[in-house]
């Protein structure tokens, strides 16, 4: 027989996103849902125990002197699976992290639960792009580009105008486009090729560096600015150094104070779950809301799956072919040397030997 706990794990099942704060490690992020997760759980209430038939032992009579006993058959609850006896049902609930975010940062963490952590990995494997917004300092200059830690440079920032600060910002972005497109390992001169650049579909082939696929400011008061980010295969510490060379080109130097991820790929912030709803009906409905996407996720991971064997099976006929025809050619000139008509023919080449 299910149980009412047995058929509300069954109900989390798939990809959902939460809104990680700044200065939270991610892992405190996922071992917190666990925990609600498991606590809601095992607080669903028992089923009702199985009765079993037990026989009492009860004298015939005190009256009669009669000193016989008689088995009198009973109803009762069984305690072999009482929670007290067993203990709780669920030991551990496996929550799967997707693009990780460092304490630092903020924004969407995608998570997965039960089937939803194989598709965490076709999420990860492809090339979605995610956004981020990053929030900069001119002035100054740290160790690790970020603001709470020692300050190693001061410089001017007067000089500094949201003209200058856009031409550096399409200047990156157009050295970026053209890294994308070496990676994308497309010939620009085909339809196909066009097609999707148009469409902003290019993606780099395989691995790679990050790569900016979009950079724009959206607020500009010194010494304070922002920054719009969309990127493939980041880190975050990345982009707190982006914003240090952004200071750099202007002839000053920036600190990052903040990153946050605003989408990473399907999955957008106003979808998040903030750290009061982390409770399994909110994340049961989250991922109830996101089923399809789940859906296409696992498909697109298959079918890319699928492809890069079909690839490489190629590759290796290739590779076979081209081993079997170097091996015909290596034999034929073996037997062309071997032939007394070669012989003859290099007796006539070598000089006079008699």
């Amino acid at each position: 027989m299910t149980t009412q706990a047995v058929r509300l794990f069954r109900r989390m099942d798939g990809l959902f996103a939460v809104y990680k704060p700044q200065g939270v490690h991610w892992k405190l992020v996922r071992d917190t849902i666990e925990s609600n997760l498991l606590k809601e759980l095992n607080s669903c209430p028992p089923p009702a125990p199985q009765l079993a038939v037990k026989f009492q032992l009860l004298s015939s009579g005190a009256n009669n002197g009669s000193k016989d006993l008689i088995l009198s058959p009973s109803m009762l609850p069984s305690l072999a699976d009482h929670p007290l006896v067993t203990g709780p049902q669920f030991h551990k609930v496996h929550v799967g992290v997707g693009h990780r975010l460092d304490a630092f940062s903020s924004g969407v963490l995608v998570l997965g639960v039960g089937k939803g952590n194989g598709v965490l990995e076709h999420l990860c494997r492809s090339h979605v792009t995610r956004d981020y917004t990053l929030e900069g300092e001119f002035g100054r200059a740290t160790n690790d580009f970020s603001h709470t830690t020692r300050v190693i440079e001061k410089t001017t920032y007067d000089h500094v105008t949201q003209d200058k600060l856009e031409k550096v910002l399409a200047m990156i972005q157009g050295a970026n486009q053209k890294a994308l497109i070496t990676y994308s390992q497309m010939d620009l001169r085909t339809q196909e090729a066009y097609e999707l650049a148009v469409k902003g579909l290019l993606y780099p082939h395989g691995k790679s560096p990050p790569i900016l696929t979009g950079l724009r400011c959206i607020h500009f008061n010194p010494p304070h600015f922002t920054l719009e980010v969309q990127c493939v295969n980041e880190t975050q510490k990345y982009l707190r150094k982006l914003i240090h060379e952004v200071g750099l080109e202007l002839r000053t130097s920036a600190v990052c104070s903040g990153v946050r991820r605003t989408r990473d790929g399907p999955f957008k912030a106003e979808n998040a779950l903030t750290r009061q709803h982390w409770t399994a009906d909110r994340i049961i409905q989250a991922i109830a809301h996101f089923r399809k996407t789940t859906r296409k996720i696992r498909k697109s991971g298959m079918h890319g799956q699928t492809a890069g064997q079909l690839n490489s099976s190629t590759r290796n006929q290739e590779q076979i072919r081209s081993q079997i025809g170097q091996s015909d050619q290596i034999s034929q000139e073996h037997v062309e040397l071997s032939s007394p008509t070669s012989d003859r023919i290099v007796d006539r080449v070598t000089p006079g030997t008699g």
